[in-house]
């Protein structure tokens, strides 16, 4: 299979469930509103040895949030639904009401929901009102009052979608995993977690000679290993491979991020082929098929 003219490998990316909840964060600006979503989506790219997998979904114009102010949705991916608890307690108290102008609100529509009580804050000075037809509560700061919600919805997403970009350079990889976040980022209810989107270091379960670790560079996919490793599935004159990893509220929107995603890196010069990680189907119950993904 080909896409303008670049290798589509017919293979699948292999994903698995994982427990989600959708914030949306408002602020004055979009830029305090994009502050505080990226500090609270901090040191959470991998569960492999961060305590939970996070991101910026997308941008919510003002007159689409609660309050009528420019908007950021983020979400936060646990394995459970305590630990997306524990999450967002300690992610929104310390990254998101410390931030100046922001409020905040649930942003996933789910019957499931967890409890997140940061009016305590307020020390007994707080109060109750309706903010876009939402019952919050506002907490006095030395700024004038945050404005949060108190429940968020948790349901049951996808975690693990990805894609592989091989290149037959550094800079055409990168700017091929570059297009593939930035067009990923316009679908709503999905994030990429790694730094900028983008995984230099794909991995592999466990390791090959160190026991102790969880996780161990995929050395089928480092082009300087190709003569070395038996099986290498660097091609001939590929020289760079970039991973992009996409988690979601469903399914459906993982696969139509793994869609736009390829559709956009496939349209740079020098890239040579695009596949997916998978384990043969012995991590997670999806397989996410380039070919039906593409429509191919």
């Amino acid at each position: 299979m080909e896409l303008n003219g670049v290798e589509i490998e017919d293979t699948f990316a292999e994903a698995f469930p994982i427990k989600v909840a959708r914030v949306l964060i408002t602020a004055a600006t979009e830029r305090w509103a994009e502050v505080a979503a990226t500090e609270a989506t901090g040191f959470a790219t991998s569960v492999i040895g961060c305590p939970a997998e996070a991101g910026i979904d997308c941008v919510i114009p003002y007159d689409k949030t609660p309050d009528g102010r420019p908007g950021v949705a983020i979400i936060i991916c646990h394995f459970k639904k305590d630990g997306i608890k524990a999450q967002l307690i300690e992610r929104l108290g310390e990254c998101v009401l410390t931030a100046p102008t922001t409020a905040m609100f649930n942003g996933l529509d789910a019957e499931d929901k967890v409890p997140v009580k940061l009016h305590f804050f307020g020390d007994g000075f707080e109060h109750e009102l309706e903010v876009g037809g939402r019952k919050v509560w506002a907490i006095p700061m030395m700024e004038g009052e945050f404005i949060c919600e108190e429940e968020y919805g948790v349901k049951t997403g996808v975690a693990g979608g990805n894609l592989f970009i091989l290149a037959r350079n550094q800079m055409s990889a990168l700017a091929a995993a570059e297009n593939a976040v930035t067009a990923i980022r316009q679908v709503e209810g999905t994030i990429t977690p790694f730094p900028g989107g983008i995984v230099a270091s794909g991995s592999k379960p466990g390791s090959n000679k160190y026991k102790f670790m969880h996780a161990s560079t995929n050395e089928k996919f480092c082009p300087t290993l190709r003569d070395r490793v038996e099986g290498s599935e660097i091609p001939e004159g590929v020289n760079a491979v970039y991973e992009i990893v996409i988690n979601g509220v469903s399914e459906e929107a993982v696969k139509e991020a793994m869609r736009a995603g390829i559709e956009a890196a496939v349209k740079i010069p020098e890239v040579v082929k695009i596949t997916a990680g998978n384990f043969g189907g012995k991590l997670g119950k999806y397989q996410l098929r380039l070919k039906d993904v593409l429509g191919l």
